[in-house]
């Protein structure tokens, strides 16, 4: 099963905090290593062969070898008990308000952020033992990597049970591989997005307008010109220039991520509907809330200001071509430049957005935050 419509939990949940996108197999398992409920009542509820309970959990055992699904399991296993963690089980850097269990709407929405990000070429997800966040990374043209997205543990425990990440290795540092199920999932999950998600791969944004000129208001195409595989910024990231050096270098890549990074956080908050059109035109002002406070509106607060900064025009290019995915050639036509213009403003919008990270946030903001 790939989807988060699993079947509701069976009544020996009752009143625990397991949510219902917890595989149908996992259920059995909790109900039987931590409840101690016997194989054939398992079955007999199931409407099905002992021996078919019997193999999901000895199949569920085999991969608690893989940390995320042993951690994930150990939070179930809580949960299911209705038992709170202790300060030896709880991870130092874990904040007691923050939810060990993410429930449906949440996980929904942050694995569709995240398996998008996977489906790019060379990206995978790092978990490191002694960290409380996981972080997608991508192979750089220049042979670094580029930070593409941040998730919580508790979100990358829950694919990693659902079967939607994997891994192959062990060590200090897992990586995890979106799977073919990982990628059935989206694909239903993108099919299924609502009109006030996330704007981005599935859906071109209708809203997004270009407000310099009032006269004309050209909307934006709602077919997708971009592929899961790779964003317009990857793709200009593996041109060259005349002297055979990247025409993009690793640092600018990394701020036009960054953007995009906080982007789709900021649409993830109450206000989905954000209209960033207003940064684009002289005199639009950058919100007024600071970058504390919650993820959301901490993203939101970043993302104005640095479109404030960068000002109309580059603003403009940024916000298209990293944040709405579309190709430069549309960018051109659509804001009535020159062909091939577009890549040489795009590349000093984002010098200038990279200027802008280093002075606001400081050299570490390309770090895991």
């Amino acid at each position: 099963m790939t989807g988060l419509s699993n079947t509701q939990a069976p009544p020996l949940f009752a009143g625990s905090k397991i949510p219902g996108w917890v595989p149908r197999e996992a259920r059995h398992y909790l109900s039987h290593v931590e409840l101690g409920r016997p194989i054939r009542a398992l079955a007999r509820s199931a409407d099905c062969h002992a021996s078919t309970i019997l193999r999901q959990i000895r199949k569920l055992e085999t991969r608690r070898d893989d940390p995320l699904i042993d951690n994930a399991l150990e939070t179930l296993g809580r949960a299911s008990r209705n038992e709170a963690p202790t300060d030896i089980e709880r991870p130092k850097m874990t904040q007691s308000n923050d939810s060990d269990v993410p429930d449906d709407e949440t996980l929904t929405c942050e694995a569709r952020r995240i398996l998008r990000r996977l489906c790019e070429t060379g990206a995978v997800l790092a978990v490191a033992a002694e960290m409380e966040k996981a972080v997608v990374v991508r192979d750089g043209a220049g042979g670094t990597s580029t930070r593409t997205a941040v998730v919580d543990r508790p979100i990358a425990q829950a694919m990693a049970l659902k079967g939607w990440i994997a891994t192959n290795g062990s060590g200090r540092i897992t990586r995890y591989f979106i799977t073919a199920a990982g990628r059935t999932a989206l694909e239903q999950m993108l099919q299924q997005e609502k009109p006030r998600s996330i704007q981005g791969f599935a859906d071109a944004q209708a809203e997004f307008t270009h407000q310099q000129d009032e006269d004309e208001t050209p909307r934006m195409s709602r077919r997708a010109r971009y592929t899961m595989a790779e964003s317009p910024l990857a793709a200009l990231a593996r041109r060259r220039d005349k002297d055979g050096t990247n025409f993009l270098s690793d640092r600018l890549v990394q701020a036009g991520e960054r953007l995009r990074e906080d982007f789709e956080l900021a649409q993830m908050g109450e206000k989905t509907t954000q209209n960033w059109d207003r940064f684009l035109t002289p005199g639009g002002d950058a919100p007024t809330s600071s970058f504390s406070g919650s993820a959301p509106s901490a993203a939101r607060a970043r993302v104005g200001s640095a479109l404030a900064d960068l000002g109309p025009g580059l603003s403009d290019v940024v916000l298209r071509c990293c944040c709405y995915l579309e190709g430069l050639e549309t960018t051109e036509k659509r804001l009535g430049w020159s062909a091939r213009s577009g890549k040489i403003v795009l590349r000093i919008a984002l010098m200038r957005l990279r200027k802008h990270y280093d002075e606001t946030l400081g050299p570490g903001s390309a770090m895991i935050g």
